[in-house]
């Protein structure tokens, strides 16, 4: 079965191949392995890549990258309109040799995606994943809510599927976890967290880029308000971004104790951090379920993030972290100062993170995929392939997949 996926994940050249965003690039591979083939249309940048991006590691994926477009200015915003008939061009062509499309929003190609799904025949089989926030209560382009408004009214006569539950949900929205775990990573993390306990300084963690959005200024002024509470801390920043100097800056302006910013870590080594880390800091203003919160969860991490989205559902249900307000950070500082203070109650939600994140593994989300199929349009998907059920993390001695590339859109 062919499956065509349209994105606006960002690729890049890395000498003869093509790297894509690391978190989207491993879910995808273990989708590939419900398929006999699968392409990928996707936005590719002539920048440097970022020590976030990974190659393929399924080798039945083939990527057509497309020009970006878009950005803050009038300008940019015009340059979509622009780019929008090399685009339509490369999900035509896709489309008619696909036998089920997935296209994964809120973005500009998926919205034109969704339009030309509206208006084509086939494939039978439609599914679209909606990684934002389902309900959120408002501050984003209005081209987000122009597309959940039209898969909530089933324009492209399909699923969609979620993070979190909704009231009003249309039948055909699903509920779907965000995976983002091995089989053995969750074993590795429950193992390490077993062991692991409560001590000073409290470690916390943060891992994302470097701005407002993911609330990186939000978590310094956590720091300072455990500084000024007396709690002994040490918290490490993974991730980097224009704004690092910033930050850094402020941290040295208010004298902030052991806060290290120590920039892109390669997926090989944040097992690392995460085995040390009592919590994980993630107050952000816009998310649907953060993979780095389950990832974080299965090393017993406790997370401490904002409420938004199903950030709040999923730590309510689970008792496996603390869901605030996005800018209460004394909120956030306290809650982080009373468990310090019981470890009794610091263990018992650690450990609950880590029988949670089992939800979220790549073994999980393929059995979802292949029972939605099965569902939806009786569509007999295998729960995973011989030897790709757990993705070749590019270990010693292993080939790396071949990725091919249309030129066509993209110079």
């Amino acid at each position: 079965m062919r499956l065509l996926i349209v994105s606006h994940t960002a690729h890049f050249r890395s000498g003869d191949r093509v790297v894509g965003w690391g978190p989207t690039v491993r879910e995808l591979d273990y989708l590939a392995a419900l398929f006999d083939e699968v392409v990928h249309v996707a936005v590719g940048y002539p920048d440097a890549a970022p020590a976030s991006a990974l190659p393929y590691a399924a080798g039945n994926v083939r990527v057509r990258l497309v020009a970006p477009a878009g950005g803050q200015t009038l300008r940019d915003k015009v340059g979509i309109l622009t780019a929008y008939p090399s685009y339509a061009r490369a999900i035509r062509e896709e489309m008619s040799r696909a036998d089920a499309v997935h296209v994964r929003c809120p973005a500009n190609i998926s919205l034109l995606a969704l339009w030309l799904l509206g208006r084509a025949k086939e494939p039978a089989c439609r599914w679209v994943k909606y990684a934002g926030n389902w309900q959120p209560d408002g501050g984003e382009p209005r081209t987000y809510a122009l597309q959940r408004r039209w898969l909530r009214e089933n324009r492209h006569r399909g699923v969609v599927t979620v993070n979190g539950r909704w009231p009003g949900q249309p039948a055909h929205v699903h509920s779907f976890d965000n995976p983002c775990l091995t089989d053995d990573e969750a074993a590795e993390g429950s193992a390490v967290a077993a062991a692991k306990r409560l001590q000073m300084p409290v470690e916390l963690l943060f891992a994302g880029e470097l701005n407002e959005g993911k609330g990186v200024g939000r978590v310094l002024r956590v720091a300072r308000a455990l500084q000024e509470r007396g709690v002994p801390f040490r918290l490490r920043l993974l991730g980097d971004g224009p704004d690092r100097p910033r930050y850094e800056a402020w941290a040295r302006d208010n004298r902030l104790d052991g806060v290290s910013f120590l920039g892109w870590v390669p997926r090989s080594e944040i097992a690392g951090y995460y085995a040390t880390a009592h919590f994980i800091l993630l107050p952000s203003r816009s998310e649907g379920w953060p993979k780095v919160l389950s990832e974080a969860m299965a090393y017993g991490v406790v997370p401490v993030a904002a409420a938004v989205s199903s950030i709040p559902q999923i730590l309510g249900a689970t008792g496996a972290g603390v869901a605030l307000p996005v800018e209460d950070t004394d909120g956030m500082a306290a809650a982080i100062a009373a468990l310090a203070a019981d470890p009794a109650a610091w263990s018992a939600a650690s450990r609950a993170g880590v029988t949670a994140a089992h939800r979220f593994t790549y073994s999980a989300y393929q059995a979802a995929v292949a029972n939605l199929f099965a569902e939806a349009w009786g569509v007999r998907l295998p729960a995973t392939r011989a030897g790709q059920g757990d993705r070749p993390e590019m270990k010693a001695g292993s080939t790396e997949a071949e990725t091919t590339v249309s030129r066509n859109e993209y110079h």
